[in-house]
């Protein structure tokens, strides 16, 4: 059964598209994370286009993010504040990531640049990753459990200026290291269409000391607000979200993560810390392995618009 997807300009079968989904809803759901970085991906792979497939994606963040933040409000467990200043410097590089995505696919070099940012940054984290989980597993298993320690005093953000009061997270620190940090996940969630999760939980709790229990409802709050902003202006500016591929996605994901928290659930963290880096890696490898090799078509036919064309 095939769906025309006005956007992406092509059929999918409706069934492969939920499949894709829920199979991303699983990963979410078994890894806990968001999904963006392998979901964009996996369409690009498929034959969505590139800017189609970012933008799409933004939609389905933020249906994902938005019972989560509901969730979390119940629990009283969100620092609106700090989700305050991290959404509004998160909108600021949401546009800014909008633009920069316009302008390249005006110059038609879009899809080179999420390759090659994808390969870079997949692989880079999750070699990481996957080094990190091994050497936990490996000193488990020598009777020698890594300590779990955290980097040292933030002495230099004490001395910055411009220190605000976040009482819910018992902080007083500058506002300048929060708003670099919410300008850069909504920057890379637009030009990307990624959520940025996996960046900004473990900074706010290595880097800005945020208490742990505040750290996901305050990132899903983050993360709602800032990939709202960024479907909105990939929509009204670029017209690159496909609501019929988003909202297929929206269902198969939905299903997925149920099934996937079962299953995380009976896994140890450092297995599910080498699961993840080892998927992460597999993703970059393969984004390199399709920039270089032949292409079975070598030239393409695009439409140019201007004056006197």
């Amino acid at each position: 059964m095939e769906l025309y997807l006005p956007i992406a300009e092509l059929p999918m079968n409706v069934f492969m598209l939920l499949g894709m989904g829920a199979a991303v809803g699983f990963l979410s759901g078994m890894f806990g994370v968001g999904g963006g970085f392998l979901l964009t991906p996996l369409l690009i792979f498929s034959g969505i286009p590139p800017a189609v497939a970012v933008a799409t994606v933004s939609s389905q963040i933020v249906a994902s993010s938005a019972s989560g933040t509901l969730a979390y409000i119940r629990k009283k467990t969100i620092d609106v504040k700090l989700g305050g200043f991290l959404l509004v410097s998160g909108m600021i590089g949401s546009g800014i990531g909008v633009w920069v995505f316009g302008l390249l696919r005006a110059v038609g070099q879009l899809d080179l640049v999420i390759a090659l940012s994808y390969v870079t940054f997949l692989s880079t984290v999750g070699a990481l990753m996957l080094t990190e989980a091994l050497r936990a597993i490996a000193a488990q298993r020598a009777g020698k459990p890594l300590p779990v320690g955290r980097p040292a005093a933030r002495g230099w953000m004490q001395r910055l200026p411009l220190r605000v009061r976040f009482p819910r997270s018992k902080l007083a620190i500058s506002a300048i290291p929060v708003v670099v940090l919410g300008v850069a996940i909504g920057f890379l969630g637009a030009l990307l269409g990624i959520g940025g999760g996996f960046i900004m939980v473990p900074a706010l709790i290595y880097i800005l000391k945020v208490p742990t229990s505040i750290v996901i409802g305050t990132t899903l709050m983050q993360t709602l607000g800032t990939m709202a902003f960024a479907t909105i202006m990939q929509a009204s500016t670029n017209q690159t979200v496909d609501a019929v591929l988003g909202l297929c996605l929206m269902v198969g994901g939905v299903i997925g993560a149920q099934f996937g928290a079962q299953v995380g659930q009976r896994l140890r963290g450092e297995t599910l810390r080498a699961l993840l880096g080892l998927l992460v890696l597999s993703v970059g490898v393969r984004f390199a392995v399709d920039l270089v090799v032949m292409p079975k078509e070598l030239y393409s036919i695009t439409h140019s618009s201007g004056a006197g064309l």
